[in-house]
């Protein structure tokens, strides 16, 4: 088969899988909504990279004022205050609100976490010092880095019930919006709190958010921190995705992925940034996850890959 006929014969494909993800009967104003909404996930994302140098003192303080106002408010708000201990204490995870409506026509189910630190941080006897300083300072890391992934999911929520609460009175449409967390505890180093949310209007869109804490330092994560200093990881990363999109779309017909596209440049995916969503897997492995529309129509959902050791084996602080 010729290359331009395997082009044409993919858009035909992403064509048609994407008229039949999107039959459902929607209105105009629904459909802008839904795509405001996407662009929307991605900015909140972008802006709280930006805040957290600026933020973390501020935040700290307010999520800590909050969480004692809170269970004096309102019983929905203090719902299911009890502890889940993760990882031996170090971290636990309790229920900061838990926002629920039903009706025929709108529904939700928005439950936040709130994450709360430990008393002690598992620093290693090469980091402890006679008079407990290195300890001292991975615990306030930790209180930093809880407080404020805390006042980042409490306004990506705060945004949703508003929102949800908005429609309501306009009595938009039909409306639904889940938000559920997991804790991805994969090693004893590394502690991941996932943030899932959904929200639909006849067709639906799903973006998550991972929030990863070094135990050993108490410190909250980014991508690069798990490498070298000044290691070029963006490139192997990137290759390694690629490279797996292609097996996949080789293998399974149904399964696409924007890559490679010179005649739609704009659609392909060409690599990760330092703000790519992330996780380390039980086996040590990172595990690189992309939202609905990223790097492939939406019909694929959120996919991940996992990039083998041996590709960053070399470059891994």
């Amino acid at each position: 088969m010729g290359e331009n006929q395997k082009t044409r014969n993919d858009f035909e494909k992403l064509s048609r899988l994407k008229t039949e993800y999107e039959k459902e009967e929607m209105t105009q104003a629904q459909v802008e909504t839904l795509r405001e909404r996407i662009a929307a996930a991605k900015r909140e994302k972008h802006d709280a990279e930006k805040r957290r140098g600026r933020q973390i003192a501020a935040a700290a303080a307010a999520a800590a004022a909050i969480f004692v106002a809170l269970p004096n408010l309102s019983a929905d708000i203090a719902y299911a205050m009890s502890n889940v201990p993760i990882l031996g204490g170090l971290v636990q995870v309790v229920t900061f609100r838990d926002y629920q409506y039903g009706s025929e026509r709108n529904n939700a189910d928005i439950r936040v976490p709130e994450l709360i630190a430990g008393e002690n941080v598992a620093v290693t006897d090469t980091e402890q010092t006679a008079d407990g300083t290195e300890c001292k300072a991975a615990q306030e890391n930790l209180r930093k880095s809880t407080a404020e992934i805390n006042a980042e999911i409490q306004a990506i929520t705060q945004n949703l019930v508003s929102e949800f609460e908005r429609n309501l009175e306009a009595e938009w449409g039909y409306q639904d919006v889940v938000v559920s967390n997991e804790v991805i505890a994969t090693t004893e180093q590394y502690f991941t709190l996932k943030l899932s949310c959904y929200q639909g209007a006849g067709s639906g869109y799903q973006w998550n958010y991972f929030y990863t804490i070094d135990l050993t330092t108490g410190e909250r994560l980014e991508l690069k921190d798990l490498f070298a200093e000044n290691a070029d990881y963006i490139t192997p990363i990137s290759e390694e995705i690629k490279h797996q999109m292609k097996a996949q779309m080789e293998a399974d017909e149904n399964v696409m992925y924007w890559v490679d596209y010179e005649e739609v440049p704009e659609w392909s995916f060409t690599a990760i940034t330092d703000e790519t969503s992330f996780y380390v897997n039980a086996d040590g492995n990172i595990v690189i996850s992309f939202n609905e529309g990223d790097v492939a129509p939406m019909y694929m959902g959120v996919v991940e890959f996992e990039i083998p050791a041996e590709t960053v084996a070399d470059i891994l602080k």
